[in-house]
């Protein structure tokens, strides 16, 4: 039975290594071609192929982890198709891989792939993907999101804030900072400006430059007061992270399952929708998941019979299957948030609906016929 296992792990590796490779240098090539537009663009040197191709290559992770799953469910289609017209997986039967052990061998397999699309998801994307942002923007000269840049709120005590980050640099400095706070009956209580402002690296705020500062204060009979003051450089102190800008600036399936943890909890405390972030969420901790449904879902291919030269059509229609998950997955992803449902159960739905269909149909082709 080891020696089977072992066979069929084999075969599937290699058959999921060559499809993934082929994808992935399909993404590599049309990326490049997009990319190539920006060519020769830019400031001082302009922008050079060589970055093109680094920004191309540094992509690659997170098409991967995009791509994993239904690699898996192609590769694994295939091997299952193969075996069961060549007979191979009739000989199997017959040497002792009952249904039982059939499916719980394509599950230890599941599971090693849970473990690496997760290991690409939450450490290696994101990290290739902060990088080539880094590379990709140097002919633009600043991260943004939107035409006015990226807004945060944060409570302190009585009063709130409203943040504004016109956008991020290369190197990690955030532009074009606004800061409204107000005072306890929703007034303007405080206004400040910076040009640009860096994380403070003893974790105590902000170290903002060219600061504006505008003071209201109201006395007893209404009459309004303001102070403004100057300063070169300014330690605002305030609780919102790197993390967090970083996640209001860049999209929230780019980033690592921690670091949206953190942002919905901010959101939350704050009194801010988190609704979009939490499905978001619940979708990176439920999309490695799916490469054990994409292996259950290509298992009943090994107990069809096929006629000589119909593997293709099978293994299309397969295909055809995982594509209709994935667009189901974007399908519960974008109703959930319109229709405020559960982002856990938004998030699990499809899978858990694929998964009943694939094991009802294993179930009908090994205990019916």
């Amino acid at each position: 039975m080891i020696t089977l296992r072992r066979f069929i792990y084999r075969e599937v590796a290699t058959s999921v290594g060559f499809v993934t490779l082929a994808f992935l240098a399909l993404f590599f090539f049309f990326d490049l071609v997009d990319e190539l537009r920006w060519v020769g663009r830019g400031g001082a040197g302009g922008y050079q192929l060589s970055q093109a191709l680094l920004y191309v290559a540094l992509s690659l992770p997170q098409h991967l982890y995009e791509l994993l799953p239904i690699t898996v469910l192609i590769g694994t289609i295939f091997v299952m198709a193969r075996l069961a017209q060549s007979s191979e997986f009739t000989i199997m039967r017959t040497s002792g891989l009952g249904p039982g052990r059939a499916l719980s061998t394509l599950l230890l397999l599941g599971g090693a792939f849970v473990g690496l699309t997760f290991a690409i998801g939450d450490y290696i994307a994101p990290a290739s993907e902060r990088a080539a942002q880094l590379v990709g923007v140097r002919h633009i000269g600043q991260l943004s999101t939107g035409a006015t840049g990226a807004w945060l709120k944060e409570r302190r005590g009585d009063h709130s804030r409203a943040i504004n980050v016109r956008g991020l640099d290369t190197d990690g400095r955030m532009r074009g900072i606004r800061v409204f706070e107000f005072d306890e009956h929703g007034r303007v209580a405080e206004t400040l400006t910076a040009e640009e402002a860096e994380f403070d690296p003893g974790g105590e705020g902000w170290r903002l430059r060219q600061a504006q500062r505008s003071a209201f204060d109201r006395s007893a009979d209404d009459e309004l007061r303001v102070q403004r003051t100057r300063d070169a450089e300014r330690l605002w102190p305030t609780r919102i992270s790197p993390s967090m800008v970083s996640a209001a600036v860049l999209k929230p399936d780019k980033m690592p399952a921690l670091e949206l943890f953190r942002y919905v909890r901010h959101l939350e405390a704050n009194g801010q929708s988190a609704q979009r972030y939490e499905i978001e969420f619940w979708r990176k901790v439920f999309y490695p998941l799916s490469c054990l449904v994409m292996v259950v879902l290509s298992l009943p291919f090994a107990y069809l019979h096929f006629r000589s030269g119909g593997i293709a059509g099978y293994v299309f229609g397969g295909v055809m299957a995982g594509i209709s998950f994935f667009l189901l997955n974007n399908l519960f992803g974008f109703a959930g948030n319109l229709q405020n449902w559960s982002p856990w159960l938004t998030a699990a739905a499809p899978g858990l609906i694929y998964s009943a269909v694939s094991l009802a149909a294993f179930g009908w082709l090994v205990f019916r016929r």
